[in-house]
């Protein structure tokens, strides 16, 4: 009997103090809410329990607290829910237990009661270390506060990880090497640059529209990218995914493998997803996204969704697809096998340099990365 693979859990905790400017996630202010959000603890809590219900025994991979701005939350809720994970699924032998921070909430004293609340590992959100871009980018702290909380986190947690924001207005390919070297002397084993994206529903979105900035073209951000690739790769880090770079395989993010892997993982929180396997198949969850509607729907059904898609074998393949040539892995032949992919349009792509020659997987060489969007719409279709 073949054993079901491994759970990741992903709390979305959506509050923040400042809606950044190119966000489009699902966020809300975070001032004038301390009773909802104690509410919204409370019912991420239940509907973990009413999901781990669904799923039955698992071995749990990962627990990740995202948003949003899960370094708001009350340290003594995070450790509410990440015991009831451990509890309600088998703890893995390297479970990783993430939680998300913004450098202001890093500096702060709840730094040590995320860590007493077993987070293991620290997100940490700096987008830059330059003060001008980080004024763009409309965010509440400035380069030496960054600086600090990726010390002080260091100091805290068995990991960090540091996300960084490139391709700005007018930024140069030296000023990015500069920067992300400097963020690499801050001691974090993963980082993930981020090319800038321009959403038409957020903020710079309407900003562009409106001609405020133009954001670098093409060709720029490409040389940005490269930039990315040598200065990280000098340094000992493996771009394991498009835009993930860690020192070694243990570095790596357990959560996000789980995505891109395929494996399963419970969606809990205002507009969080999740896949799971169930007795119909692959199904897909999509919780409430507004805090007061999920609140509502899990004291009322016990989930935090009120509906579930079960997707068919061909929507299956194509998600495979699109999350498994992000990472090196790849993706396996037979798991997208659905699709029925032209041998012919491989061996095409193969002989272009952009997939790697490998009669068992699908992977994408460095150059197919640089246009991941295009080669994987040329191999679903």
């Amino acid at each position: 009997m073949t054993a079901p693979p491994p759970l990741g859990v992903y709390v979305h905790w959506p509050y923040c103090a400042r809606i950044c400017p190119y966000c489009d996630f699902n966020v809300f202010r975070d001032r004038g809410r301390a009773g909802e959000q104690q509410a919204l603890a409370q019912a991420i809590v239940a509907d973990l329990r009413a999901q781990a219900a669904l799923t039955g025994p698992r071995t749990l991979t990962s627990v990740f607290l995202g948003g949003g701005t899960p370094s708001l939350m009350d340290p003594a809720w995070a450790a509410e829910i990440i015991a009831e994970a451990r509890r309600l699924w088998a703890p893995g032998p390297d479970l990783e237990v993430t939680l998300e921070a913004n450098p202001t909430d890093a500096e702060a004293d709840q730094v040590a009661g995320f860590a007493d609340a077993g987070v293991d590992r620290l997100s940490l959100g700096l987008q830059s270390l330059d003060d001008l871009a980080l004024t763009f980018l409309g965010r509440n702290h400035d380069a030496a506060q960054a600086i600090r909380a990726a010390q002080a986190a260091a100091r805290a947690f068995r990991r960090i990880s540091i996300d960084l924001i490139y391709a700005l207005p007018g930024q140069t390919p030296q000023a990015w090497a500069d920067e992300l070297a400097r963020g690499v002397d801050l001691g974090a084993e993963h980082i993930s640059p981020y090319q800038l994206t321009i959403e038409p529903g957020a903020a710079f979105g309407r900003a562009v529209r409106r001609g405020v900035f133009t954001p670098p073209d093409a060709d720029a951000a490409a040389e940005l990218f490269d930039v990315t690739q040598a200065v990280l790769q000098a340094r000992g880090f493996t771009a394991y995914e498009v835009s993930n770079h860690a020192r070694g395989e243990a570095a790596q993010s357990r959560h996000n493998l789980v995505y891109w892997r395929g494996h399963d993982y419970v969606g809990a929180g205002p507009g969080a997803h999740g896949r799971l396997t169930l007795a119909g198949g692959r199904t897909a969850t999509h919780t409430a996204p507004r805090p007061t509607d999920y609140i509502a729907c899990v004291a009322e059904t016990g989930l935090g969704f009120a509906t579930t898609e079960t997707l068919d074998a061909t929507a299956v393949a194509e998600e495979r697809l699109l999350s498994g040539l992000r990472i090196t892995d790849g993706v396996a032949h037979a798991e997208v096998a659905a699709l029925a992919i032209d041998p012919d349009k491989i061996a095409h792509l193969t002989a272009l340099g952009l997939l790697a020659d490998d009669p068992q997987r699908l992977r994408a060489t460095a150059a197919g990365r640089l246009v991941l969007d295009r080669l994987t719409a040329e191999l679903a279709t």
